[in-house]
């Protein structure tokens, strides 16, 4: 088994603006101390690499793109994006998101992992993360 785990989920309909951080609901399963929810962000703590895996299911408010991306300490993790293009307001889309992060010394501090919408505002429906240290 991992040193830590940590698994939430949201499934109350959320309405999230461009550049609004997903909230990460409530934890469903939590095992360690090096991965904990903390209000809209997701804390890792402890040097290490952690895996990052999920599902954003949302409905955009207009057609066009939507696109999601993890944050790290307020900033983008290269790659851990998802784009899709709907072709009518209120059609649902799905997108997976996948990374791994790594921390440094411990004596860092905690980061903190957001989930945000880039492009398209939306409801979201269901929002799922998986965080676990290797």
């Amino acid at each position: 088994m991992s040193k830590a785990l940590l698994q939430t989920a949201n499934t109350n309909a959320q309405t999230v603006a461009e550049n609004g951080i997903i909230s990460p609901g409530n934890i469903l399963r939590r095992y360690g101390c090096n991965c904990r929810l903390n209000g809209n962000a997701i804390e890792v703590d402890g040097s290490g690499y952690y895996a990052l895996s999920g599902t954003v299911t949302l409905a955009p408010t207009a057609a066009g793109d939507v696109t999601i991306a993890l944050f790290k300490n307020g900033v983008a993790i290269p790659g851990a994006t998802a784009t899709s293009s709907v072709a009518a307001a209120g059609d649902n889309v799905t997108l997976p998101i996948d990374t791994t992060i790594r921390e440094g010394c411990c004596c860092d501090g905690a980061s903190q992992v957001t989930c945000v919408l880039t492009a398209g505002t939306s409801t979201v429906t269901n929002y799922s993360l998986r965080v676990e240290k290797k």
